[in-house]
């Protein structure tokens, strides 16, 4: 390949970075904990104080080091135009129906958040009903969590402030009038009208002290159901139910559709497994005066239950008792004895991921198959299968429908599609096993990405102990397996979650504009393939989880995808957990790492906001055994140079609103790298943060923070794997 004079001493542009010019945080040698008999340091503690002079100067300096060098990438303006040009296009979310009136989101292309809209018929675009764009003049306040009254006469939503989890819940009518209403300090948090229209079930934290502005690190502890009485102050509302013999328990509410029953849900955080309770509404008339007595379910905390849909008394769950893939139940609540009527059994080759019922008689039910949605429609009495709905590669990414209505939309993603809006009408085969015409509604395209351009390719790899590992790999039609391919992995691998096709402007135009390739590893802890696929990497077996990525990276340069000077891993949250573990474990297998809000202090992740409900997934410190493991792989404490070659250049991000993986994970894991890089006289690879002001964990992020900030990640990248840009 050959490359102009002036392409070639962009290449070369030093990037090395003298790690005198790195600030050196004050160290408090008197901070040591006592682990089990184990005496650890933890001298950046006072860092934990997100709002501490000395932790803001930290930040300061860490900026003041990050900043000029992404500034210096050769391309950075190339990058930043050609993004926004290409973000600029039309995005639309899954239509929903309610009281008659069709109501969808939309973001004309660089909105930083997107508009509600309100329309007479789906296939117009109608009228702005709720635009957050509004509130504030940055756009960082965002919609976070709405349910609609069975009537669809009023709105309840949250707004988030600058990307916190907490949220101010309030109330607009159908006819888009504001109520007085105002519910404040609501977190993690299910809603769910009475459907009378008397008042909202919702949670929080009623032992909380501290401001709900973003920056608050206290630990929460008893999370409570609580109802809300329309047209009543806040401070009256009423407690409904709590668990204070457990202080991690985590709940939820719903309503049945019949509006009879009201199901509440209770976690120890983010355990798999779960515990569900019912309380007959109807029996006191919707009136909620004080708590109440919920009758048990399943409260063995022996499996996952979800609630799914009722038939009067039979209720119906969807679960991995004794089914790691997942199956349909119904049981009968008046005969709890009585054995469960299975409906759906489990299909050991493809996860149950969601079940939707519709038209009476009908459900959607949506089957994860080698991380790709497949849908189906089934008998809702029998749970028959009754025929496919033709889909691609590729993700349900929204679906609404009701039991009551014979109309249903759904949307659907990939890696390069970036978003088909369908409706089926079951009314036009009432009554029969005959499929619906899928109606396509909406199709986006992108002026300058053609997916004729691209390619994608499902590859199974095999991991240390012989587990087969899917992995997505997209790039441009023309790619050859030369090695010389710039390359981002991207893994998860934690809290049950599945890393399936999503569309993303920013990774094409990596892939077309540097000729490179964007790779995502379906690696153990998340729920790619049911429970056991979580389970195989989850507390002492996360190591799994890392080994996952790690034989990942190697396929790649193995088969000639890459190599290590090209490879660049990204990974955040649990995520940024997996950067850390994999670049202390293996620091010559990649050429670069960026580590977004990451968990990196294993240790006291459980003392700050809601990390303790994460103790299920890592494992609680606090317990001899558990600790042993953890503290092996914690990234915080586990930093080692490598004695005759250097530590990956690394990027670390994190956001000083972020409550709910908080700043000083990054914070404190900085400054223990430069510490230590300091005394590695060799290690020349820029080792940078970049801490976001008035920014949270991601969710609600403005498109004008989104944009810079992958400008940001890409600028490190082409000045560190030495990519070049292509118009």
């Amino acid at each position: 390949m050959n490359y102009s004079i002036q392409e070639t001493c962009r290449m070369s542009d030093s990037i090395e970075i003298d790690t005198s010019r790195y600030p050196s945080a004050r160290k408090d040698e008197t901070v040591v904990d006592d682990y089990h008999g184990i005496k650890i340091s933890d001298p950046y503690r006072y860092m934990e104080d997100p709002d501490a002079k000395e932790t803001q100067l930290f930040v300061d300096e860490l900026n003041t080091v990050s900043e000029p060098f992404l500034a210096a990438a050769p391309n950075r303006e190339d990058m930043r135009k050609t993004l926004t040009e290409l973000w600029d296009y039309e995005k639309f979310g899954c239509y929903s129906r309610r009281g008659g009136v069709y109501y969808h989101y939309f973001n004309s292309g660089l909105q930083n958040q997107y508009v509600y809209f309100q329309s007479k018929s789906y296939t117009e675009q109608g009228k702005v009903f709720f635009d957050p764009n509004q509130l504030s003049a940055e756009g960082t306040t965002s919609i976070s969590g709405t349910c609609w009254t069975e009537d669809g006469s009023i709105w309840a939503y949250g707004l988030s402030e600058k990307g916190s989890d907490w949220v101010t819940v309030k109330f607009r009518t159908a006819s888009r009038d504001d109520l007085s209403d105002v519910i404040p300090g609501v977190k993690h948090s299910s809603l769910a009208w009475a459907h009378d229209n008397s008042g909202l079930f919702y949670c929080k934290y009623p032992d909380h002290k501290s401001a709900t502005e973003g920056t608050s690190v206290e630990k929460h502890e008893f999370h409570s159901l609580y109802f809300h009485k329309l047209g009543t102050d806040s401070k009256d509302d009423v407690l409904v139910y709590d668990r204070r013999d457990q202080p991690d328990y985590m709940l939820g509410g719903e309503v049945t559709h019949d509006g009879r029953y009201l199901i509440i849900d209770v976690s120890r955080g983010c355990d798999p497994y779960n515990m569900l309770y019912y309380y007959d509404l109807a029996a006191v008339d919707n009136k909620i005066t004080g708590r109440i007595e919920p009758i048990p379910l399943f409260d063995k905390l022996d499996a996952k239950y979800d609630f799914i849909e009722n038939d009067g008394h039979h209720f119906i769950f969807k679960t991995n008792k004794d089914a790691p893939m997942f199956k349909l139940v119904k049981v009968d609540i008046s005969k709890p004895q009585d054995k469960w009527i299975e409906m759906i059994p489990e299909n050991p080759r493809a996860k149950l991921d969601f079940i939707l019922p519709v038209a009476e008689d009908k459900m959607m039910v949506c089957y994860l198959e080698d991380v790709k949605d497949q849908l189906y429609v089934h008998d809702f009495h029998t749970g028959e299968r009754l025929y496919q709905i033709p889909l691609s590669i590729g993700t349900i990414s929204g679906i609404s429908g009701k039991r009551d209505r014979t109309e249903l939309f759904f949307g659907f993603e990939s890696h390069l599609v970036p978003f088909i809006l369908y409706r089926l009408d079951f009314q036009t085969v009432a009554g029969t096993k005959n499929a619906p015409n899928v109606e396509e509604i909406r199709r986006i395209n992108i002026r300058g990405l053609d997916a004729k351009d691209f390619k994608e390719e499902q590859v199974f790899y095999e991991s240390k102990d012989g587990t087969k590992v899917p992995m997505f790999i997209i790039s441009r039609a023309d790619m050859q397996k030369n090695g010389e391919n710039g390359v981002i992995l991207n893994g998860y691998g934690g809290f049950n979650i599945a890393n399936t096709p999503t569309f993303s402007v920013s990774r094409l135009m990596f892939i077309k504009h540097f000729s490179s390739i964007i790779a995502v590893a379906n690696i153990r802890g998340g729920s790619e393939y049911g429970e056991k696929w979580h389970e195989g990497g989850m507390k002492f077996n996360k190591q799994n989880v890392f080994d996952d990525f790690i034989a990942g990276a190697e396929f790649l340069i193995k088969h000639k995808y890459t190599s290590t000077s090209k490879l660049a891993i990204q990974g955040g949250s649990n995520g940024g957990l997996l950067m850390g573990a994999v670049s202390q474990q293996r620091p010559e297998l990649f050429g670069a790492v960026i580590n977004r809000v990451g968990v990196l202090d294993m240790l006291r992740f459980h003392k700050f906001t809601v990390g303790f409900a994460w103790c299920p997934e890592f494992g609680n410190p606090d317990v001899k055994e558990e600790f042993h493991y953890i503290y092996k792989y914690s990234p915080l404490h586990n930093i080692q140079f490598p004695e005759n070659g250097q530590w990956p250049s690394t990027l670390l991000m994190s956001a000083d609103h972020d409550d709910r993986v908080v700043p000083s994970h990054t914070l404190k894991y900085t400054a223990a790298l430069y510490e230590k890089a300091k005394q590695h006289p060799q290690q020349r690879n820029p080792l940078l943060a970049r801490i976001e002001v008035k920014a949270g964990h991601g969710a609600g992020k403005p498109t004008s923070k989104l944009i810079i900030e992958v400008v940001d990640i890409y600028s490190f990248l082409q000045r560190v794997l030495k990519l070049i840009w292509r118009p």
